[in-house]
């Protein structure tokens, strides 16, 4: 007989719903837990055994993996797009934490990539770059948007320039649009 335990997770902001499964497939635990690195470790604490851990892929996945990683012998990470019995039946986190517990068991989740905690920095600043990158590009199309409303040809990148801003300003006629430019 194995020891082996498999653990579905049902991660929110607030709580965690963890239904645990032994080898056979039998229900040995359910709980909420407080989605706290503490709270959740003392809960894997009390459990003994090989545990197999589960959860879907969203905002606290990198940190939960990082939490888990040393107390787990298996962890995976799967896509929730991907996991066609959750939608099925009733729905409610203690459901899903005990089908995700029991989908890990039968082999049937597919395991995404949980990333490196180290390329977290990298992740931020490429996201930063990509949305300053189309704030920027937003505000100087509503520039343009200004001058072209009132028939002002502003081809190129002068009209961004600081050296050249009033000069351009001077060309429109109302102080609510030069407000805006």
């Amino acid at each position: 007989m194995t020891s082996a335990k498999y653990i579905g997770l049902d991660v929110d902001q607030a709580t965690i719903a963890a239904a645990v499964l032994d080898a056979n497939g039998k229900l040995v635990m359910e709980a909420i837990v407080e989605t706290r690195a503490s709270s959740i470790l003392d809960f894997i604490g009390g459990i003994r055994g090989e545990l197999n851990i589960t959860f879907e892929e969203g905002v606290c996945a990198e940190w939960l993996y990082g939490v888990l990683k040393s107390h787990a012998h298996k962890i995976v990470v799967c896509d929730p797009r991907k996991n066609a019995l959750l939608k099925a039946g009733n729905k409610n986190d203690r459901i899903d934490a005990r089908k995700l517990a029991e989908l890990l068991r039968g082999g049937q989740l597919k395991q995404v990539y949980p990333g490196k905690r180290g390329v977290r920095t990298l992740k931020e600043l490429a996201h930063s770059y990509l949305v300053l990158t189309q704030d920027v590009t937003r505000v100087m199309n509503r520039i343009k948007a200004v001058y072209r409303s009132v028939a002002i040809r502003c081809p190129g990148q002068r009209v961004y320039n600081q050296r050249c801003r009033e000069q351009w300003l001077e060309q429109l006629a109302e102080p609510g649009l030069e407000r805006r430019a």
